[in-house]
């Protein structure tokens, strides 16, 4: 049975404040948001400053390991090659690679390039070429606090249709950033996201989205991209969770390898694109912890 706190007691956010001091007006105005029928986040979804800092020295390696694929990817690599970078990138500046067999994934990073929209296996077989986009989705674990973010890079001399699809996919994530305050909805965000892609002739994926992050890989709430305006979970000072919009030049439909069960490909073979960052809700708007 959940006893009730008192206004005396410790808050639960284990701030060490008496509740009334802390988080009393906060839960009371969930509450009433809650009534009013909409979702709403529970106290596992907000993270407190001292879990925030510890999830910041994890994204340090995360952002880190990104910033080096900016300055060496190139024609020729392998996607092993990406893979054995980001596990010695990784191990060194003292992290874990978070997707190394999280419920059987065999690797340390996803490597998606061109039609696959996401979890590419990396390989010895897949050599990147010029003309290719790829993304790579890194997520690192340090002292057991969880970071994920990932970018998309062209290769060589890359089409105008796919450098297109690549920067308005990254335009979609920042609108949808800039909905990202307290007291919104994340449906403000995904709507924001959704309306960008389709006014440039895109579509959204609908099936894979977003999540929370922080003390474990993967956290509530579900983040999606295909939402409207005021609907949703409620957005609130301490939640952390990722913006990922998978975006598809053709149809949004998509389809998994039968073999592996893990890598998804857009069922029309058209390309597809993603950037990823993760986001704390502040007291006045937000903060981009990782990218």
């Amino acid at each position: 049975m959940k006893l009730k706190i008192g206004r005396n007691d410790p808050c639960w956010c284990g701030s060490g404040k008496k509740y009334k001091a802390c988080h009393w007006d906060f839960d009371a105005r969930i509450a009433l948001i809650r009534a009013q029928h909409h979702k709403v986040p529970n106290h596992k979804m907000i993270k407190n400053p001292e879990q925030i800092e510890k999830i910041r020295e994890s994204c340090r390696i995360n952002i880190a390991i990104l910033d080096y694929f900016d300055e060496h990817i190139h024609e020729g690599m392998t996607t092993a090659e990406i893979d054995r970078t980001v596990y010695d990138i990784t191990t060194r500046m003292g992290g874990i690679p978070a997707p190394l067999h999280y419920e059987g994934y065999p690797y340390s990073v996803c490597t998606s390039v061109n039609d696959q929209v996401c979890h590419g296996f990396p390989s010895e077989n897949v050599i990147l070429k010029s003309g290719d986009i790829v993304n790579i989705d890194c997520s690192t674990i340090l002292n057991g606090y969880f970071s994920d973010s990932s970018r998309m890079y062209c290769i060589g001399e890359v089409s105008p249709e796919k450098k297109r699809l690549v920067q308005v996919t990254k335009e979609c994530v920042e609108l949808g950033l800039k909905e990202v305050k307290p007291w919104g909805f994340l449906g403000d965000m995904g709507q924001a996201v959704n309306d960008h892609a389709r006014a440039n002739g895109y579509s959204v994926v609908r099936e894979i989205g977003g999540h929370g992050v922080g003390l474990e890989f993967h956290e509530d709430p579900w983040v999606g991209y295909v939402t409207k305006r005021g609907t949703d979970m409620l957005m609130v000072p301490g939640m952390i969770f990722t913006i990922e919009p998978m975006i598809n030049m053709g149809r949004a439909d998509v389809c998994t390898h039968e073999d592996n069960d893990w890598e998804i490909f857009t069922d029309d073979g058209r390309p597809s694109a993603q950037w990823e960052i993760m986001v704390l809700v502040t007291e006045d708007g937000h903060e981009v912890l990782c990218w």
